[in-house]
């Protein structure tokens, strides 16, 4: 495995993979890698002939009263686990080597960004597509590998590479979780003991929600209102969201007619989880976008 520190030799390295006719599958993460991620990359080894893995945390994705400077970092561990994993080269760039100054081009995010978590987080997803527009011409990717438990980071990356016109396919990985259901999470090592006994209970909440569904009911508002009465009662967590969308598109449906996502944030002490199922109106789980 190869480990690459500068932009520049990393887009040199695609380019002689292109001219190889080799496909790349592309995961980007901002490290603290974990078995969620592993399934990225495993996906990524199966479908591709050469799996590149970047580790980066991008500043332009946190809020000022966001974690940034406390987002947990280990290199050599996820240098240990891209090698585990055959990943074929892993990306780990300075900031001065992906912002070498201030940017006088920016993105904007006008659609599917208004909603779940980017509500109350102002600017992250231009933070996102900006840091993802420059990992995808660095990288040059044909796949690039994400986490059903970021569903609107798909969404939105989904019409960034549409609108763009980037020669990318994205490739939705089923959200990987604890025996107990929690979703993995480089911040779920923030959760205290009591904390992460009640975490459980957020995927709880959401199955609730689709049984509902399962069961027949088509309103929405009854759905997250049980939703929302569960995590009340089985968790010290605050409710940031609980919503129910159409998806991709990401806006209010006034029936379950339609693929759509159920998403909800809690924010515990000093961990803000997250979490979605997206189903059809029969309550079938969706693995695409």
């Amino acid at each position: 495995m190869k480990v690459i520190r500068k932009v520049s030799e990393m887009q040199q390295l695609a380019l002689q993979f292109k001219k190889r006719d080799k496909k790349i599958g592309f995961v980007p993460t901002m490290g603290f890698l974990h078995e969620g991620h592993q399934s990225l990359m495993q996906s990524a080894r199966e479908e591709s002939d050469i799996v590149v893995v970047s580790v980066f945390v991008n500043p332009l994705q946190f809020g000022p009263n966001e974690d940034f400077e406390r987002y947990p970092r280990d290199e050599q561990r996820d240098i240990d686990t891209a090698e585990k994993n055959l990943v074929d080269v892993l990306f780990i760039p300075e900031l001065t080597e992906m912002y070498p100054s201030e940017q006088s081009v920016s993105l904007n995010v006008s659609k599917r960004s208004n909603v779940l978590c980017g509500r109350t987080r102002e600017g992250h997803f231009e933070g996102v597509v900006t840091v993802l527009s420059k990992l995808f011409n660095i990288t040059l990717p044909d796949k690039v590998y994400f986490g059903m438990k970021d569903a609107q980071q798909i969404a939105v990356v989904d019409s960034l590479v549409n609108d763009l016109n980037f020669p990318i396919e994205i490739v939705p990985v089923a959200t990987v979780r604890e025996n107990d259901g929690l979703a993995k999470s480089s911040r779920n090592i923030y959760l205290t003991e009591l904390e992460r006994k009640e975490a459980k209970n957020v995927y709880q909440a959401l199955q609730i929600g689709l049984e509902l569904v399962i069961d027949g009911e088509k309103n929405p508002d009854i759905i997250v209102k049980e939703v929302e009465d569960f995590i009340v009662q089985n968790t010290h967590g605050t409710i940031d969201y609980v919503e129910l969308l159409s998806y991709p598109e990401l806006i209010q449906v006034a029936a379950i007619n339609e693929r759509v996502i159920l998403a909800v944030a809690v924010q515990f002490e000093h961990a803000r989880l997250i979490d979605n199922i997206v189903f059809d109106d029969k309550g079938l789980i969706s693995k695409r976008i």
